[in-house]
């Protein structure tokens, strides 16, 4: 639905979305099952690990299948774009990344498992894109582009790998997403897009100047009335400590006067959420779809669960004007409403994290979590 001249746009973006390995091997079109874990050999283990966890997956389920219960969710709400961080190479390609060790594919052919939940743009800045070569990130690449998909974070060399994800809203509104990958996340330096090579839009460091860098490529193309996403996978996989370089590096982003929304990933599990100068930023979002049922070793951090985020923004100053939490579950490598109780169990996460940021959820009737934090005035140029 296009968004009006003078009308807030609402966003959905979530953490992780894994849809190769055991997943791949349930839908339509799995690629070849062999892997080259130290513990498992064939992706078929891990549909057989969420089978003896959560009951048998009848196969190969519909495209639509994964998302479960958030298609409603999404169709309700009718958010103006939809932003997920694709943390799966979309390929058949044979070339895995040599001593890496996990690597996650989905067949090209399974694409519509996106194009079912209508995702208007795939983060590929993370540490699994390239997984299976050079020719993997290509055919990852085409494949996305060729449903209709737009990518950011990286891109046959250097300039398309930090070009801008660009989602049209209509009435000339854009969101556009820029996408970073750092080494602390697992993304590996070798996987930096270079102007002769292949790769990610890869950070070097958290800096005051890489920040300054990035607002001054936002400021080239953003117009007035776009919305700015920066789009980044760092940190570790576990621990809700949030590093005071990830907090400057985001503070900094926003003071620059280009970037209205951070969305930070690659933690299992939710991190703290901070309002920051009337601007968002997700430092972790958790995982929102993955093969990992059945393996057991964090369950106190309830990595199962995660959430839906829907922020809606006033597009004339980038501003958070509400953000609605959707608790989800996976459960038989589909997404699914989280019961009452584990929405509680959020609710009282996100406030004790957020109580360094004066931020906290409430829970609704509707068992859905919305996201409350102290207004400070915010100074303009008049």
């Amino acid at each position: 639905m296009p968004v009006r001249a003078d009308a807030p746009a609402m966003l959905f973006l979530c953490g992780d979305v894994m849809t190769g390995r055991g997943i791949d091997q349930i839908l339509p079109h799995p690629c070849e099952p062999h892997l080259f874990e130290p513990y498992l050999r064939s992706a078929r283990g891990y549909v057989e690990l969420a089978e003896e966890a959560h009951g048998p997956i009848r196969k190969p389920v519909d495209f639509a299948y994964i998302w479960g219960d958030s298609l409603a969710e999404l169709e309700r709400a009718a958010p103006h774009a939809r932003i997920i961080n694709l943390e799966t190479a979309v390929t058949a390609a044979e070339d895995a990344w040599p001593g890496k060790g996990i690597n996650y594919r989905m067949h090209p052919g399974n694409v519509p498992c996106l194009t079912a939940a209508s995702i208007d743009c795939c983060v590929l800045a993370n540490n699994h894109v390239l997984d299976w070569g050079h020719a993997g990130l290509q055919e990852t690449l085409a494949a996305l582009r060729g449903a209709g998909i737009v990518t950011a974070g990286a891109g046959s060399d250097e300039a398309e790998a930090a070009a801008p994800g660009v989602i049209d809203l209509g009435g000339g509104a854009r969101v556009l997403v820029f996408a970073f990958g750092l080494e602390s996340s697992g993304v590996p330096a070798e996987w930096a897009a270079r102007k002769d090579r292949p790769g990610v839009s890869f950070l070097d460091d958290l800096a005051s100047r890489t920040a300054d860098a990035i607002s001054e490529r936002v400021a080239a193309c953003k117009r007035a009335g776009d919305i700015a996403v920066a789009s980044i996978h760092w940190g570790s996989n576990w621990g809700y400590d949030i590093p005071g370089g990830h907090q400057a590096f985001a503070h900094r982003l926003i003071d620059a006067g280009g970037i209205d929304l951070v969305h930070g990933h690659s933690s299992h599990h939710p991190l703290a959420i901070e309002v920051y100068g009337r601007k968002l930023i997700l430092y972790g979002c958790g995982d929102f779809l993955n093969d990992y049922e059945g393996i057991w070793g964090h369950e106190s951090y309830r990595p199962d669960l995660s959430f839906m985020f829907l922020p809606t923004i006033d597009r004339a100053h980038g501003e958070l004007l509400s953000c609605a939490l959707i608790p989800m579950q996976i459960r038989g490598f589909r997404v699914n409403r989280a019961s009452r109780e584990d929405a509680a169990w959020l609710q009282r996460l996100l406030s004790r994290e957020g109580a360094r940021f004066n931020t906290r959820a409430k829970l609704g009737t509707d068992d859905a979590l919305q996201l409350q934090w102290d207004q400070k005035p915010v100074k303009r140029e008049s």
